[in-house]
């Protein structure tokens, strides 16, 4: 089954990471058939001065 890497921007609560990985794996579950303990998720949260586009950091927007 598959394994995700679910990258973002940090200041998600856990109550939303915890809607996010129960719905990624009721659907991998949904599509791909097997067992939810098969779906592994592994989310990593990026500070905004460690991410860019454009050529400029998000923790330098407005």
């Amino acid at each position: 089954m598959p394994t995700y890497h679910v990258e973002m921007m940090e200041g998600r609560t856990v109550e939303q990471k915890k809607k996010l990985v129960a719905e990624l794996t009721r659907v991998s579950v949904e599509i791909l058939g097997g067992s939810p303990e098969s779906v592994d998720i592994i989310i990593t949260d990026i500070k905004r001065e460690n991410w860019a586009t454009g050529g400029q950091l998000w923790s330098e927007k407005k």
